[in-house]
């Protein structure tokens, strides 16, 4: 027999309330408006009692959605998804390990099974540094992101405002905006200045 909607819910209900009375939950219990003789009731309850429900096209619920812990809830769920869709996003624009790690605390195999199931490619060997151009353009854009922040790395997401407007790989912005993020105060240099100041150096 098929499951009604008022099945499904009676029978959820019923799987918490058993799980509460087997832990000890009273106060679980007593806030779902169990008493003695319902408690008692719910220990004589069988497996067999529980495939029953299905026939029931009635719930003995009175149910009301608490908003104090509905929004937080939601608001965190949705920063949990807006977090896992940055990561995805970067893993398959190839970010390097060392800026999941830096970014998200993502260890290696999370990241290699990341890398696997959105089919990216391994990386071979360090990736070539973009040409002067491309180099020029990314500095320009990576200067106005850092303009008056005071916190290294950027935000996830910037990191992939930059890819967008540049065209550069991810891995080239990672490393070439940690090392140019190592001379400090940059807003006293030009562009051309401080690229060529790196490059010296590289």
């Amino acid at each position: 027999m098929q499951g009604t909607k008022e099945s499904d819910l009676v029978t959820a209900i019923l799987m918490y309330a058993l799980r509460c009375l087997a832990e000890g939950d009273q106060i679980a219990l007593r806030n779902m408006n169990f008493g003695p003789r319902e408690i008692e009731a719910l220990r004589e309850m069988t497996l067999a009692d529980l495939y029953r429900v299905e026939s029931l096209r009635a719930h003995c619920l009175s149910i009301a959605l608490n908003r104090e812990v509905y929004w937080p809830m939601m608001d965190h769920l949705r920063q949990q998804r807006e977090t896992e869709e940055t990561e995805q996003a970067l893993i398959a624009a190839d970010a390097p390990l060392e800026m999941m790690q830096t970014l998200f605390g993502l260890g290696a195999k999370e990241y290699s099974r990341l890398r696997r199931t959105l089919s990216v490619n391994p990386s071979v060997g360090r990736p070539p540094d973009p040409d002067e151009e491309s180099t020029h353009l990314l500095w320009h854009a990576w200067e106005r992101q850092v303009a008056g922040k005071e916190h290294d790395p950027l935000p996830a997401s910037e990191y992939l405002e930059l890819h967008a407007k540049t065209g550069v790989s991810m891995r080239a912005i990672w490393n070439l905006t940690q090392r140019w993020s190592q001379y400090g105060d940059l807003s006293g240099a030009t562009g051309s200045e401080s690229i060529g100041q790196e490059g010296s150096n590289g």
